[in-house]
């Protein structure tokens, strides 16, 4: 079987998490620099065979656009012209970032590894990877 890749992409850094092969355990895989994350991407899956990339999609509350969804749209266009045939799913990423630092605070590492944004983004990836196997799907 092939595996899933979840992005938290930003401005900055991008979390990436990749399922197993059987897409049941999600697991950090890298933070890198956004700009640099389609070639990444390309030297990931050119070895191992992925299905499907889920990318976080900034919403507010309200169902609104934040500042950072015209970013993560702009990102999307530029992934399907790299990779056309990869299919790309949108996850509501409201509260990951949140809720990955409370995981993170209950982990008890040291408070300089508490505040790593890498971290950050990389356990809000795995969160929304894992929320994603878990949810039925048609």
């Amino acid at each position: 079987m092939s595996r899933i890749i979840a992005l938290d992409y930003g401005k900055k850094r991008t979390g990436i998490a990749v399922s197993d092969p059987l897409q049941i355990i999600a697991t950090a895989l890298d933070t890198v620099d956004s700009k640099e994350l389609i070639g990444y991407l390309k030297k990931y899956m050119a070895r191992e065979p992925v299905e499907k990339i889920i990318v976080g999609y900034p919403l507010n509350f309200d169902n609104t656009p934040t500042d950072a969804t015209p970013l993560v749209d702009k990102f999307i266009i530029k992934f399907g012209n790299v990779f056309p045939q990869m299919p790309v799913e949108k996850m509501d990423e409201r509260m990951t970032s949140k809720i990955a630092m409370r995981e993170i605070a209950g982990m008890g590492l040291k408070k300089k590894d508490r505040e790593s944004k890498e971290l950050v983004d990389a356990v809000s990836a795995v969160m929304m990877l894992q929320e994603y196997m878990s949810s039925p799907r048609n």
